[in-house]
């Protein structure tokens, strides 16, 4: 969170170390830490917000859809494949116009709000894939565009969309 952030920034400065980085969960599926300030407070401090899990676990890629879900457990920002097909949808239509995947769409979004994404990859094939959101940027529109879909996340334990911060 913000607040222990600096808190932590704080501890480290007094022994002359500083805070390299802040690890937290931040996709197309979990915007919170855009929305409470905790990227803004990365980049007062000069801290690298690291993004993980910014393909969702596999829903942003394309690859699964409400009709056919994603096989096992994906306990985070854990929302309902219904909820993230128009994300989807529109990762597609712009991944279209720059003739990117879903994948690389939602990766570039992360890079163009200032967070280094940090994607799993089971193969190579997904690394190369992962490796496709650089060299490019999102427009302006195109950036709006996800705004309009991005989901919040919550840190409701009952949502089992939770995040700490």
């Amino acid at each position: 969170s913000v607040r222990e952030m600096r808190r932590i920034h704080a501890e480290l400065a007094r022994r002359d170390v500083p805070l390299g980085s802040n690890q937290v969960e931040f996709s197309l599926l979990r915007r919170r830490p855009e929305t409470t300030g905790l990227l803004a407070e990365c980049r007062r401090l000069g801290v690298v917000p690291l993004a993980y899990s910014p393909i969702g676990q596999g829903r942003l890629t394309g690859k699964y859809s409400a009709a056919n879900p994603p096989p096992g457990r994906r306990g985070f920002s854990a929302h309902p494949m219904e909820r993230i097909e128009p994300v989807v949808a529109t990762l597609r239509e712009i991944g279209e116009a720059h003739d990117r995947t879903p994948s690389q769409v939602a990766l570039r979004w992360i890079i163009d709000k200032g967070a280094v994404p940090i994607p799993g990859a089971k193969n190579g094939p997904q690394a190369s894939d992962n490796a496709g959101a650089l060299g490019w940027e999102l427009t302006a529109d195109e950036l709006a565009a996800l705004d309009i879909v991005v989901l919040e996340g919550t840190n409701s334990l009952r949502n089992r969309v939770w995040q700490h911060g």
